[in-house]
């Protein structure tokens, strides 16, 4: 059975996420059917997340995490019970996969989980190869892990070129 596409979208610039939102906008056109499953965000930008559930049921966001805050700014304490939200993210997207209950699969910051330490390249690799279906999946983060360019049938990269000095403060 022929495997979808995948597709990752990393890098120090802003608009990973939104590039893979616009992805999945091109889904929706196709009349596909698009789920979204967001790591390492907590509760933050719930707005972006309000719109997105306006497409709803064609796009399905998840957010696993319950704390308010990006995850690197926890305590220790705060990311152990974090992790366990993660698991419970990777679980449903290897549930997903298994399924092929979208033709979309974004899983936004699932690079940053594996920068973070929380899952290894390998484990990524082997959710991802063990995919069932055509599904095409998007991943997003800041850094690129090595290894994962065997499988990858795209990359992009989003740099930083120019910072405002009003962001730096």
């Amino acid at each position: 059975m022929k495997k979808g596409t995948i597709q990752v979208i990393c890098g120090s610039g802003r608009g990973k996420t939104n590039a893979a939102v616009g992805r999945a906008i091109r889904a929706l056109a196709e009349q596909e059917n698009v789920i979204m499953i967001q790591f390492l965000k907590g509760s933050q930008d719930e707005g972006m997340k309000d719109v997105l559930a306006r497409l709803e049921p064609e796009l399905k966001v998840f957010r696993f995490e319950k704390a308010s805050a990006f995850y690197e700014t926890l305590s220790s304490q705060e990311k152990a019970e974090e992790c366990v939200n993660i698991r419970n993210g990777l679980n449903f997207a290897r549930k997903v996969m298994a399924t092929g209950e979208c033709d979309l699969l974004i899983l936004d910051e699932i690079l940053g989980i594996v920068d973070c330490g929380i899952i290894k390249t390998g484990d990524l690799m082997q959710m991802l190869e063990s995919r069932e279906s055509e599904m095409d999946v998007v991943l997003t983060g800041k850094v690129f892990p090595e290894g994962l360019e065997d499988i990858a049938d795209d990359i992009s990269v989003i740099q930083k070129v120019k910072v405002d000095k009003e962001e730096e403060g």
